[in-house]
């Protein structure tokens, strides 16, 4: 799991060519694309088209998270110690892409077990969670790996914020894009909403793969330099795998980002999931107009990434992230606040909500590699997989448990499936104001505690700085004592 020590500053302190950063970006496309359909759709898929009660609906992913506890961390093992030509992490890559594609078009099916109804709704619950867990160990198994790039393309403080602001424009392109296409096969296909969803994972299948393999051919290079020079530093001793669990959660600033993190997208997760039945069932809008309000806080956020990211440059992530969060916390409780009919201010804060969004996808994943370096110079080991595998697993809990409390919260508030068939239920006035609560207040207080986590990060731009140096001197003394 661990690798060796410090690498050469002379190739990781070069700056980065426009082309690594495009290739590096394309690798979020794909996951991107299918991450943001099944926050979007899934769980109105399940309610709406496959028939599963809503409480059922929400436990799916949940269940698959459980699996994820321990498919995430040992695939940050394994990343860790593969031994290959192309590096640690772009095998992992290039094999697992077509499953990745297959898994994910198996969860738009909905086959039929038994005209029992409660036979049937079981069965289709279990088929879900098996091709759920499928889905969630070929996505970890390309999306953890290409993470842990981050940090051994680049040891540059501001050049890392500057390469994740390509690979967040590129997953928020991938976001719009997902919509852009579900907006045509709305427009489209005809009426039957099964035939919509199937034609919806078949082609965010093929787009998702493709992306991972201009990755691979974009940063191939540069990994098999890097990896090269790696192998030429002595390798410091691997530590048993749960001894190196227990130091990586004893790094205090590791526990902050995974705070701010889990906060953020909690936050993400819970919002996007309940914007469909905000938007149709609240303010009696069609599917269209969700799908465009999405995209308007999407695009809002795909804007800002580069502006945050010189704001970044000037003022240091902590402040930028505590601006982005009190701009995102005022558009919940505007949201919470639109009546049916306030069509525009609708807009309004779904692009105001943008501002902050944008920030919870490009700030906590430029705060981790600071984090890998300072686990390094404690303990002389690099574990990106390790610490990557926790952030995707974080990233995974997050979507489901987004899911799953819309899910609990709609079946306590008696919300009303859709029967297969039939037009859609009136909502009693108990299922609209939870809408309206999971919507707003809810995700605006789990903003605030984020905010408080940041607010005590305690690696600055000047600390990292000197992490480096310490590292710097501590390869040249080795490089020196091999001569």
């Amino acid at each position: 799991m661990a690798s060796n020590s410090a690498t050469p500053s002379s190739i990781t302190s070069n700056k980065l060519s426009l082309s690594t950063k495009l290739a590096f970006g394309a690798g979020d496309l794909g996951t991107a694309v299918t991450a943001n359909i099944m926050v979007v759709f899934l769980l109105i898929f399940f309610t709406n088209v496959a028939g599963i009660d809503p409480g059922l609906a929400g436990s799916i992913l949940l269940i698959g998270k459980i699996w994820d506890a321990f498919n995430d961390p040992m695939i940050g093992l394994l990343s860790d110690r593969t031994k290959h030509k192309l590096g640690r992490r772009l095998p992992w890559m290039i094999w697992a892409a077509v499953p990745f594609g297959i898994t994910f078009f198996l969860q738009w099916i909905v086959p039929r077990f038994s005209d029992n109804p409660s036979v049937n709704q079981w069965s289709l619950f279990w088929y879900y969670v098996v091709v759920g867990i499928m889905f969630q160990v070929c996505y970890t198994m390309v999306n953890l790996p290409y993470t842990a790039l981050t940090p051994e393309l680049t040891r540059d403080y501001d050049e890392r914020t500057s390469l994740n602001s390509f690979r967040f424009a590129f997953s928020i392109g991938g976001s719009i894009l997902s919509l852009a296409l579900a907006l045509v096969i709305f427009s489209v296909v005809p009426g039957d909403p099964l035939q919509q969803y199937l034609w919806i994972g078949g082609i965010c299948a093929v787009v998702g793969v493709l992306p991972v393999y201009w990755c691979v051919l974009g940063v191939r290079r540069r990994v098999m330099q890097l990896e090269s020079d790696r192998l030429s530093v002595p390798v410091v001793p691997s530590l048993p795998y749960l001894q190196q669990l227990k130091i990586v959660f004893s790094n205090r600033p590791f526990l902050f980002v995974i705070g701010i993190y889990l906060c953020s997208w909690l936050a993400v997760q819970n919002t996007v999931s309940v914007i469909p039945y905000f938007v149709k069932n609240w303010m009696g809008l069609t599917d269209q107009d969700f799908t465009l309000t999405v995209i308007a806080v999407q695009v809002t956020g795909l804007v800002m990434l580069f502006v945050w990211s010189r704001v970044c440059a000037r003022i240091g992530k902590k402040a930028v992230y505590c601006m982005g969060m009190s701009l995102w916390i005022i558009a919940q409780i505007g949201l919470f606040m639109v009546q049916p009919g306030q069509i525009g201010f609708m807009y309004a804060m779904a692009v105001l909500a943008g501002f902050g969004v944008s920030t919870a996808y490009l700030i906590p994943w430029s705060m981790i590699p600071d984090v890998i370096e300072l686990d390094e110079l404690e303990t002389g080991q690099r574990r990106e997989g390790v610490f990557y595998g926790f952030m995707v697993l974080l990233q995974k809990v997050a979507l489901a448990l987004g899911l799953f409390l819309v899910g609990q919260a709609l079946e306590i508030s008696g919300f009303l499936k859709t029967t297969a068939g039939q037009p859609a239920p009136v909502q009693p006035d108990s299922a609209l104001f939870m809408i309206r609560l999971m919507v707003g207040p809810v995700p605006a207080v789990v903003l605030i505690i984020g905010v408080i986590l940041a607010y005590f990060y305690p690696i600055t731009r000047e600390k990292h700085a000197e992490i480096l140096l310490r590292l710097e001197a501590r390869a040249e003394a080795a490089q020196q004592s091999n001569d």
